[in-house]
Parts: structure tokens; sequence; C-alpha cells
């Protein structure tokens, strides 16, 4: 589960705000139980005072001469205090003798198991791991949609039998099966070094592929990969506001984005919808080269032929494409038609 250091940033924040949190419970909860219980109050101002007393004395060799050398055990002082009890327990019995739970006072934790540090020991406590994921589907830009777009919510019912492709003559049930079957191995055995892992969708409009995108962003993201996605022209929009905001005349300028150089898998859909020129070209380019040589993958999306995608890019671009990708190609009739159709 690779972390920038701004998402690590982001998750510690979290547990700071938690704790913040759970302190304000916890000094509402003393106030409370104070207010019923003022023999609580005195109990714990004593202890406090006690322990005080007991630092300065550590700290004053001359304290303890002054006692002939012999001070009374902590404990036993404090035990004393408490009528004869350890102050905690006295604490608990106060607490039920009044109506309140034994546990009120306690610490107030979210996560007991690493009380809200999001660490056990050296290891990370499974309460990070899922902040990790739920962070990870916040910057995906894809957290609703996901819920509603998955492998288990995709029907096969809107490919029939009886369509065939007119190169390979199989149907378009025939062909949705296997693009489906092919983006789950894809999603499964991503970055475990036995496949490609960049993946080349493509197909008319409407036939299911920004659907199959998502199916693979869940699987990823559930299993604690990080996940971007971006349309083709929100993506190059995006980065040609940040090129120009930093005034950079460079026109092969390294495309300087966190996010999109380090997740662990970069989604863009709709490639060829956006407005082609040569800073698309070239960020495009830049984009296919960091990520190959990161080892970090990508999945594209596109109602592009092969051939489309030679004629509306430069040879380098397509040859890295065709070079790289697994090509997942996709056949059916348009989905939204059937969906108005069927309602």
């Amino acid at each position: 589960m690779g972390l920038t250091s701004s998402q690590y940033d982001a998750v510690m924040r979290v547990y700071d705000k938690r704790r913040i949190s759970n302190h304000h419970i916890e000094e509402e909860r003393r106030r409370i139980a104070y207010e019923a219980i003022p023999q609580l109050q005195d109990l714990d101002r004593a202890v406090a005072s006690s322990a005080a007393d007991r630092v300065r004395q550590l700290l004053s060799p001359m304290d303890v001469h002054a006692a002939g050398g012999a001070a009374v055990p902590f404990r036993d002082l404090l035990r004393k205090m408490a009528g004869g009890v350890d102050p905690s327990q006295k604490r608990r019995q106060l607490l039920k003798e009044h109506g309140f739970p034994e546990d009120y006072l306690d610490p107030v934790y979210t996560c007991s198991k690493c009380r809200d540090t999001g660490l056990i020991g050296q290891k990370r406590c499974s309460c990070f791991e899922r902040e990790v994921i739920s962070l990870f589907y916040t910057q995906s830009n894809l957290a609703k949609v996901l819920e509603e777009e998955n492998f288990s919510t995709f029907d096969m019912s809107f490919y029939p039998e009886d369509l065939k492709h007119p190169r390979t003559g199989k149907s378009s049930r025939e062909i949705m099966e296997a693009a489906a079957a092919a983006c789950r191995q894809f999603a499964d055995g991503y970055m475990s070094g036995s496949q490609s892992d960049f993946l080349l969708l493509t197909g008319r409009a409407g036939v299911g592929k920004t659907f199959l995108t998502h199916c693979i962003a869940k699987e990823l993201i559930d299993n604690g990969h990080s996940v971007i996605y971006y349309s083709a022209g929100e993506l190059f929009d995006k980065l040609a506001e940040s090129k120009f905001s930093k005034m950079s005349d460079e026109p092969d300028a390294m495309i300087d984005d966190e996010y999109l150089s380090g997740c662990d898998l970069l989604i863009i859909d709709d490639l060829g919808t956006e407005l082609v020129n040569s800073f698309v070209g070239s960020a495009l380019f830049q984009l296919l080269n960091s990520r190959i040589s990161s080892g970090l993958g990508m999945v594209i999306s596109t109602n592009l032929s092969i051939q489309e995608l030679s004629r509306t890019y430069s040879e380098r671009i397509s040859s890295r494409i065709l070079e790289r990708f697994t090509l997942v190609e996709a056949f059916g009739n348009d989905i939204r038609v059937q969906k108005r159709l069927r309602h």
C-alpha cells in the first residue's frame, strides 16, 4: 500500500482530529461526573496533588533527608487516601454507586487496538488501512459511482447473443464475457509481476468501457491500491492549468503532480474525446513514459480504434501503447439507449 507523503499526512490528520474529538468527550464526561459526585473530584485532586508532591521529592534530595530518608511507598499513600483501596477501584465504585458505568471516565478511543495512533508497535493497525482506503476512494474521484458500478453489478443481459461482431463473428455476449474476465484478471493480478499492468479498452461509445474501468478501480482500491481516475478532457485541462499557472515556457517540461506520478493506478477514460494539440500530445507521452519507467500501471479507455489512435496521436505515443498495453475490445449496442427503452 504505497502512500505519498501528502497522503500519509492526510491520514494522520484524521487521527489528530479523532484524538481531539475524543478528548472533548472525556472532558465533558469528567465535568458531568464531578457535578454529580463531588467526592470523585476531591479524590482526583488529592491524587494529583500527591503525585506532584512525590515528583518534587524525587527531584529534591533535601526533602528525602528531611523525611528521614524513609519515604512512604507512593502506592500505599494513594491507597490510604482512597480508603484502603486503589484509587482507580475507588473511582469505579463511586461511579457505579451514582448510576454511571464503571468505565465512564476511562480514556475514549475510536480504535482501542491502537489507541488512535494508527500503529500497534511498528505495524499499521487495521483501522489505518481502512482510513487509507477511504482516502483512496475520495481521491479517485469515484467514491459514489463505485457503489453502483462494479463487477457484482455488471449486467450481461445488455449484450445479446444474436448480435455478431462483423470481423470476428463472435456474439456481443461472448465478447463482453471475455472482456469482463480480462478486466477481473487484470485487477486480481495487478502489481503481481506476473502480467502487464497496462490495459487498453477499445470499442464504440456506450458499450460499457467506462463501467469496466470502474470495476477495476473498485477492486484495486478495496485491496489497498491508490487509484486516480480522470476523463481525458478533465485530465488534460488540469495539466494545462497547472502548467500555465506556473508560467513554464518549456514545451516538454515534466509533469509535476504527485498523485499522477505516484498513484498505484492511473485511469484515463475516453481518450480521444479531448481537444488534441501539441500540449496534449506532449503531456500524454510524458505520462506514458513516467508510468512505464516507474512500473506503475495505467488503464485507458477509448472510442478510437487502433488505426484511429495512430492517426490521432504521434507515432511515438501509439507505439508505446501498442507495445505495452494489453488490448481488450468491448462490443455491443449502446447501453444508455437500452436503459431508456427499458424504462
